[in-house]
């Protein structure tokens, strides 16, 4: 009768652990933090907060959630009938010059809800975040033509910087979501370190509005 032997670390049969920075191992981490922190879920909680904190009461709240759905849930739709018709693979959209028609429907759908915050009487708090955020955009399509600059890690430092600037600057303590972010992308080969960076650099800068308020 012959006998098995578990494998000891010597064995030609024992597989090492996978490293750190194994492929097999940062990907799915990777997938999951770009799918879990996209645009579109960043977006609702921050303009929720955003919204809450530029009325005072509750009733912010609405208005955070027409801002979310403006800036983020009917793109994010617009993203997901385009993939379903076969414009382009997934949300992602590697191929940069495909990205442009995106651009033109988040500009429209943030100046659709930008009027209705006017003529309802909107805080101003969260029309200046509307604002922002359609100004950052032209930045997006603007770099866009030349570069593929990184949406994702744009709308991840965009969220953090309103947040510290409408809340309270602990909110920057918020920036490690945005380091993952961009982490996420370089990880995933959506993009290089210096799109990301930029990204977050042009996400930063849409806090700028409030800071004039």
């Amino acid at each position: 009768m012959s006998t098995t032997t578990p494998d000891t670390p010597d064995s030609p049969g024992t597989s090492a652990p996978p490293a750190a920075d194994d492929p097999a191992v940062t990907r799915p981490v990777a997938r999951t933090v770009t799918d879990v922190l996209q645009p579109r879920n960043v977006l609702l909680v921050g303009m929720l907060g955003i919204g809450l904190a530029a009325a005072g009461e509750w009733t912010g709240l609405l208005w955070g959630l027409l801002g979310a759905l403006c800036a983020g849930l009917i793109p994010a739709g617009y993203i997901e009938w385009e993939r379903k018709r076969g414009t382009w693979g997934d949300r992602h959209v590697v191929d940069r010059t495909k990205r442009a028609p995106i651009f033109f429907v988040i500009l429209g759908s943030i100046g659709a809800g930008s009027l209705v915050m006017v003529l309802g009487n909107a805080p101003v708090g969260i029309l200046v975040a509307m604002l922002a955020l359609w100004v950052m955009t032209i930045g997006l399509l603007a770099v866009n033509t030349v570069w593929k600059i990184s949406v994702d890690s744009a709308v991840a430092s965009a969220v953090v910087a309103l947040l510290a600037a409408v809340h309270s600057p602990w909110w920057l303590c918020a920036y490690a979501m945005t380091v993952t972010v961009c982490w996420s992308r370089v990880a995933l080969r959506y993009h290089t370190v210096a799109q990301t960076a930029a990204g977050a650099a042009l996400g930063a800068a849409t806090a700028l509005g409030f800071l004039a308020v």
